[in-house]
């Protein structure tokens, strides 16, 4: 539920007119500063804020980093999810295993098929858990690795106007 929960709301969060709105960029483009108000509480017209606001240059590119850092919020969880998962289903799949054999000797037919349907069933649930995650996981670490080129494009745009 939790990696669910987090693809979705980055999802949401890393689209690009929530970034970077289009008008905000392509102003800036063009050498111009758009009003506050046309992007709202974008990364985008944070950095073009403090750029009106007089801040250039190196000052300007760590704001686009932290910026960034701040998109990347939660990335971190789902990477660690991505990772856990199947381990959780080895862990499963172990503790299935191990109460197959009793301190007597060998199981009988049910415990030996319980055991290992409950090993096999584990092991599926951790990597169907896994696999869906790390493919998001991907995207949404390209989608900000797109994101984070535009910002840049952005800062090198807004400051190359400055001078």
């Amino acid at each position: 539920m939790l990696a669910v929960f987090l693809v979705v709301e980055r999802f949401l969060a890393l689209r690009t007119d929530r970034v970077i709105p289009p008008e905000v960029f392509a102003a800036a483009m063009r050498g111009e500063a758009v009003a506050g108000s046309v992007g709202g509480d974008s990364a985008a017209a944070r950095l073009v804020a403090s750029w009106r606001g007089g801040v250039s240059g190196e000052a300007l590119k760590a704001l686009a980093r932290a910026e960034v850092v701040r998109l990347q919020r939660g990335l971190h969880l789902l990477d660690s999810v991505v990772a856990a998962a199947p381990l959780l289903g080895l862990l499963g799949t172990v503790a299935g295993l191990a109460s197959l054999f009793p301190a007597q000797g060998m199981p009988d037919q049910t415990t030996l098929t319980r055991g290992v349907g409950l090993a096999l069933s584990t092991t599926m649930i951790g990597l169907f858990i896994a696999i869906p995650s790390l493919v998001a996981s991907n995207w949404l670490h390209r989608r900000l690795e797109v994101l984070s080129s535009r910002l840049e494009v952005l800062v090198e745009s807004l400051d190359s106007a400055r001078r």
